[in-house]
């Protein structure tokens, strides 16, 4: 009947209600002493939900606005055409990789082979090597100083090296790869000997979160 079915529905109303109530009552409970202004127990002053989100949104704005202004990433190639060796030489030898197939940033200078940091932060580079019955080996300077290096030979056929290092630069820290004294290293139209990086994430010295006393 009718009657039957009206009774039924409070019921559930009335069941549904208290699930929801017993649900999200603990979390009201927690969150209503945010929504208040004014003296706690301890005298302190309570802070405001809105400012405390007004705060977090703004910084979530910032760091969003920092990653797409800082991407930076290249890799490029020992030759731009053709085949050959280069080295030995009878000193440590800046390489040149002309075959840019990305420089996001443009932080990656194809006329000297330096690539320079545009901000501070973490770093990662990879850099790779063939020689083709000689000895190649390698080393990625940094402002100058060697860090990570390789060395590979063989008496006949190819030969391949390779190394890898993440840094942390300062804006205008120079990276570039050094052929090391008396080795070689080879290259054709396939590209075998190779210098990338890319940024991971900026570092940002002397940035807190705030706390702002609305009382």
């Amino acid at each position: 009947s009718m009657m039957q079915i009206q009774t039924r529905s409070e019921h559930y109303l009335s069941a549904n209600l208290q699930v929801k109530t017993t649900m999200f009552l603990p979390l009201l409970l927690l969150l209503f002493p945010a929504f208040l202004q004014g003296q706690s127990n301890d005298g302190t002053c309570s802070p405001n939900i809105y400012t405390v989100l007004s705060e977090l949104e703004a910084k979530v704005n910032k760091l969003e606005n920092q990653l797409q202004g800082t991407v930076v990433a290249f890799s490029a190639a020992l030759l731009a055409s053709g085949e050959s060796t280069t080295g030995p030489f009878s000193d440590f030898t800046t390489l040149i990789y002309k075959h840019v197939v990305t420089n996001v940033g443009n932080a990656y200078n194809s006329d000297t082979g330096f690539f320079t940091a545009p901000v501070k932060g973490a770093y990662h580079f990879e850099f790779y090597s063939t020689a083709v019955g000689g000895h190649t080996s390698a080393v990625l300077v940094k402002n100058g100083g060697r860090t990570f290096a390789f060395a590979e030979g063989q008496g006949n056929g190819f030969g391949t090296g390779s190394n890898a290092i993440t840094l942390v630069l300062e804006v205008g820290d120079v990276v570039s790869i050094n052929l090391w004294l008396n080795s070689v290293m080879y290259d054709n139209q396939n590209h075998h000997s190779t210098f990338s990086g890319h940024l991971l994430f900026t570092i940002k010295e002397g940035e807190r979160f705030s706390k702002k006393n609305t009382c």
